[in-house]
């Protein structure tokens, strides 16, 4: 039997193993925050983030995360479900709400005594303006932003590296980032070396079938989504019209650009719909469910109306691919939609199904694309 004194000191061994080290983060929303490296109790404030997290941490992933947003429950519950399998204690993780829509209890998170909470760039205005840093810093609670979706050039890379800084696993970081990089090159490599490259239209449709009219044309500008449209050699058919990351396309528009594919994104949003009409792609997805619901979302005005739906060449392509620096899969996958000869010997599935392998705790499923055949509308 261990004494009181042992059984204090195997409860330190994370701790002495790994010294805490005072230190400056700079932030996605440019805030130099003084903290002490690694975190010891962290509050991931969207908890999709823990697709980052877990490839820097493997098995370790929820050694020092103390309380997540409710949004991987929620947006993703197939993504969820894997980790719960594999680590069945975060069923009863405390969970919390959204700082900008007002239901993240700022009291509760104190009582858990973090050092750090995580926050999505998009929620640093609501959080200044409401008095939220300044509450949590009143409590000793570092606020730090990171960013995969907003501004995905200028801040993934640098909120990987926070998060390898917050969880101790900077060495790990260096090589997904290293990882990332070298999958994107071998779409962005080949299409450099093609000579008069000819890049099909696309356009790229954001979360059709969750709520309300379902209208047509929520979609991406030079951003994001957008942006892997391009790096795929594809000519997102919004640039020059959006200039944020996310804007309405006239669907005038749509009809006069006419564009040779169209890609909507998708996830399980059952928990949030109130039509249901949204392509369910992502972990495990029933694939020929998902393809009827494409097939629906097309018979919306204007799309009978253009040339990829004519053709048959319709995509969907899992939404939260957007929201983490997974992106170098669907930059291949769109390759070889757009260039099928080019990139007839790339294979995106085996390249996630590796990075799952080399990187994450969960085992691969498929499920993450689907595509209507060609006469289907």
């Amino acid at each position: 039997m261990f004494s009181a004194v042992s059984r204090a000191l195997v409860a330190l061994l994370p701790f002495l193993a790994s010294p805490i080290l005072a230190a400056e983060i700079t932030d996605a929303a440019g805030r130099v925050v003084d903290v002490e490296l690694p975190a010891r109790r962290v509050i991931v404030g969207e908890a999709r983030q823990v697709h980052v997290i877990a490839a820097l941490k493997g098995e370790h992933t929820f050694d020092t995360i103390v309380g997540w947003r409710d949004d991987l429950v929620k947006k993703d519950p197939d993504s969820y479900h894997a980790y719960v399998e594999h680590f069945p204690a975060i069923a009863d993780l405390p969970r919390f709400g959204y700082v900008p829509q007002g239901d993240f209890d700022l009291e509760s998170a104190i009582a858990l005594q973090p050092d750090v909470i995580t926050l999505n760039l998009e929620a640093a205005k609501v959080a200044k303006e409401v008095g939220f840093e300044d509450k949590a810093a009143a409590a000793g609670i570092k606020v730090v932003y990171l960013d995969f979706r907003l501004d995905p050039d200028k801040n993934t890379e640098k909120s990987i590296d926070i998060l390898g800084k917050l969880f101790g696993a900077s060495d790990r970081a260096d090589a997904f980032k290293a990882y990332r990089r070298a999958e994107i090159a071998r779409v962005t490599d080949r299409l450099a070396g093609v000579k008069d490259l000819k890049r099909p239209k696309v356009f790229i449709e954001r979360a059709p079938g969750i709520s309300g009219e379902n209208n047509c044309c929520r979609t991406f500008g030079p951003y994001n989504f957008g942006k892997m449209v391009d790096q795929a050699g594809g000519d997102n058919i919004a640039n020059g019209i959006i200039t944020t990351t996310f804007g309405d396309l006239n669907p005038e528009q749509l009809v006069v650009s006419d564009p040779d594919h169209v890609i909507v994104t998708g996830s399980n949003w059952a928990a949030e719909s109130d039509i249901n009409q949204f392509v369910s792609v992502g972990r495990g997805a029933d694939l020929a469910a998902a393809r009827e619901k494409l097939s629906s979302l097309m018979t919306r005005t204007p799309f009978p109306e253009v040339k990829a739906v004519k053709n048959g060449a319709v995509h969907a392509v899992w939404h939260q691919f957007y929201g983490a620096p997974y992106e170098f899969v669907p930059i291949q996958q769109f390759a070889k939609w757009f260039h099928p000869e080019l990139f007839a010997d790339l294979d995106p599935e085996q390249t996630f199904r590796d990075f799952h392998e080399k990187f994450l705790p969960v085992t691969y499923k498929t499920g993450y694309f689907v595509s209507l055949d060609k006469g289907v509308n």
